[in-house]
């Protein structure tokens, strides 16, 4: 341990052991569950909660208002609450807050920001090798797949945009679809339309069932243009390459078995996205991903493998699920609206069950870490800082302004050390397991004992303005737990900090020092 972190332990021992929660145990009265009596809210509850008495488990109670809030606020926009939004909602009395800002979130740009480098992620929005898109098309996809989300442009329209896209990739966004992955022979465009819309890896199918996907992207032709970089993708009805397998030709059939004639006029594609959005394996995956978002793990786990001796925990869910997304007309805030408004949702994060099965069936709030994109964020949303980031071609587009946040960036080969180190995917593959939030050894020392964190807390505006004259340490801690962690300080907590700001280690010193302290805890560091 360094001179830095010795001193700073020795100073924030106190701190720490109030603060940061200890082999995965929380502090018994704690501030993060809530005495209100668990109820199903909707049909998600009862087909959950009627599972866990089938099993004999016994769910978490709610979560807190001031978790809720947090929490919410991180799965919908990626984004922290400020201060006052905590202090508002946490004295809010109103009965039906929690759904007022459900609503409130689905309807921020945050909301469209954040989903967009969920889908960045799966669709392989990179402008670097070895996806290769360059920048401008690279951005141009983004804000294509932002625009939809924005839009809530209903999701089989959306799939089927993605498919059946012709043209320029520069003019044309959803084109890049057919640009963005690193095997364009049919078999490979087949794998990756598998794993982005049915939720299954293609190449664990038997080989000649691959082949007969591929069939539907055999005329899929690429050609270049004058312009620099610019590629146009196009239905080439004289491609000899037919989904052939081994020189052999098959036959045109869909994933579930069913034979199609195809027209030698007409584009594949079209007859595979027709299908495709009728299909239930389609909406299957779509409310797997979203729940999968939203609770830490797919009822199908991994959420994009799908197959036969990989079963989902509770097969009635995600009928429930499908089924309700599809009556729906494919609108995805309408199923985030559902599943948010659910008491399973709202769960605490506090186990009240030892069986292995209980995290499987969602007997409480799966705890993970800050993506690496929203950790940053809100690294610099508390102290005001900004992150720098890079480019590996220094081509035009690229130029990233100061205040764009982590969330919004268009690029996947846009970055920074930090995103590097705390696990941001490196988009090539489209696989969920992409993303590493586990964290490391190296990552713990970077929060805890580095230039770059000194440098964001002790010229951070939330420590000016805390310390500024005539506020009472109760007061400053009461603003940086706000600002922080989402909610008021305990009692315990309170007294700590006052007697800490009482030590005579200096007023702006010991905000700092509360501040890392505060940042280091795993519930800063963790959703919950």
């Amino acid at each position: 341990m360094t001179c830095r972190a010795k001193k700073f332990a020795a100073r924030n021992g106190g701190l720490l052991a109030l603060l940061l929660f200890a082999a995965g145990r929380i502090l018994a009265a704690t501030p993060f569950e809530s005495p209100v009596a668990l109820m199903p809210q909707n049909k998600i509850d009862e087909i959950i909660f009627a599972r866990l008495q089938a099993l004999h488990i016994t769910p978490a109670q709610l979560c807190s208002d001031p978790v809720f809030l947090r929490r919410v606020f991180l799965d919908v926009t990626g984004t922290l609450p400020t201060a006052l939004e905590a202090e508002n909602f946490i004295l809010d009395r109103s009965p039906d807050k929690r759904r007022a800002l459900i609503d409130r979130l689905l309807a921020r740009d945050e909301y469209a920001d954040y989903l967009a480098m969920k889908w960045g992620d799966l669709l392989r929005i990179k402008a670097e090798f070895p996806i290769n898109l360059w920048p401008n098309a690279a951005q141009s996809y983004h804000r294509w797949v932002h625009d939809a989300i924005r839009d809530n442009v209903p999701v089989d329209k959306f799939a089927r945009e993605l498919l059946t896209a012709s043209g320029s990739n520069f003019e044309m966004p959803p084109v890049n679809f057919y640009r963005a992955m690193q095997n364009r022979t049919p078999s490979g465009i087949a794998q990756t339309v598998a794993l982005t819309l049915l939720g299954e890896r293609a190449e664990n199918w038997p080989t000649n069932e691959l082949a007969k996907l591929a069939v539907f992207f055999a005329n899929v032709g690429y050609k270049s243009t004058s312009e620099w970089k610019e590629e146009i993708v196009y239905f080439n009805p004289a491609s000899t390459n037919a989904g052939a397998l081994n020189g052999a030709p098959c036959a045109a059939v869909f994933p579930d078995g069913e034979k199609v004639k195809l027209s030698p006029d007409q584009d594949p594609r079209d007859v595979f996205a027709d299908w495709l959005v009728k299909d239930p394996q389609f909406a299957k995956n779509i409310v797997n991903r979203a729940w999968s978002w939203l609770l830490g793990r797919g009822i199908v786990q991994e959420p994009d493998d799908f197959r036969a001796d990989n079963p989902p925990s509770n097969p009635k869910l995600l009928a429930f699920l499908e089924n309700d997304l599809v009556s729906s007309g494919y609108d995805f805030k309408h199923l985030y609206r559902l599943i948010l408004n659910s008491k399973t949702y709202q769960l605490a994060a506090i186990p009240q069950s030892k069986s292995p099965e209980a995290a499987a069936n969602f007997a409480f709030y799966s705890l993970r870490r800050l993506d690496a994109e929203v950790l940053i964020d809100a690294l610099d949303q508390i102290t005001g800082a900004d992150e720098k980031y890079s480019s590996a071609i220094p081509e035009p587009y690229t130029f990233i302004p100061d205040n764009l946040r982590s969330i919004a960036l268009p690029d996947g080969s846009i970055t920074s050390g930090f995103l590097e180190q705390f696990g941001r995917p490196s988009r090539d593959t489209g696989l969920e397991s992409e993303r590493n939030n586990r964290i490391t050894a190296a990552q713990k020392l970077t929060l805890l004992n580095s230039s770059l964190m000194q440098k964001k807390i002790e010229s951070s505006r939330m420590i000016d303005f805390q310390t500024s004259a005539g506020r009472t340490p109760a007061e400053v801690a009461n603003g940086m737990y706000l600002g922080i962690l989402s909610r008021f300080p305990t009692a315990a907590e309170t007294k700590t900090a006052q007697d800490y700001f009482q030590s005579g280690i200096g007023k702006r010193q010991a905000a700092v020092d509360l501040a890392w302290a505060l940042m280091n805890s795993t519930e800063f560091l963790y959703r919950h």
